[in-house]
């Protein structure tokens, strides 16, 4: 007979996401609105309480050769024209915007560079 814990876990929550329904967002290709190439997603930042606040992006250089990282706000993201792994994320910021942007150090201070102007520093939101 096996035994059982006395205060066994409940069963986990399931949830089906048709493939057509979602996409990954790490190593996607980023453009501009003007189609101009922005890079590409290689993190997620988000706040201590999990809400996912911005993007960094691997922005310039050539074969990964001069490239930096900057910090978008996710509200700056648009993901309407997702489809297939190899379709793009559309950033709502120039180029001239985005090579301006101070680059991205993990664990210092970040400056999250955004469309509407209207960010908030990451200690701020609770």
């Amino acid at each position: 007979m096996p035994v059982t814990p006395k205060d066994a876990a409940p069963p986990p929550s399931v949830t089906i996401i048709g493939a057509s329904d979602a996409h990954g967002v790490l190593g996607r290709d980023v453009r501009s609105a003007a189609d101009e190439d922005m890079g590409h997603i290689v993190d997620v930042i988000v706040d201590l309480s999990g809400h996912v606040r911005a993007a960094v992006i691997d922005f310039g250089g050539f074969l990964g050769v001069g490239s930096r990282k900057i910090v978008v706000d996710w509200s700056a993201l648009r993901f309407g024209k997702i489809t297939s792994k190899k379709d793009s994320i559309t950033l709502e910021l120039t180029k001239a915007q985005v090579a301006a942007a101070p680059e991205y150090k993990e664990d210092t201070p970040m400056v999250v560079l955004g469309a509407s102007g209207s960010l908030q520093p990451l200690q701020a939101i609770q």
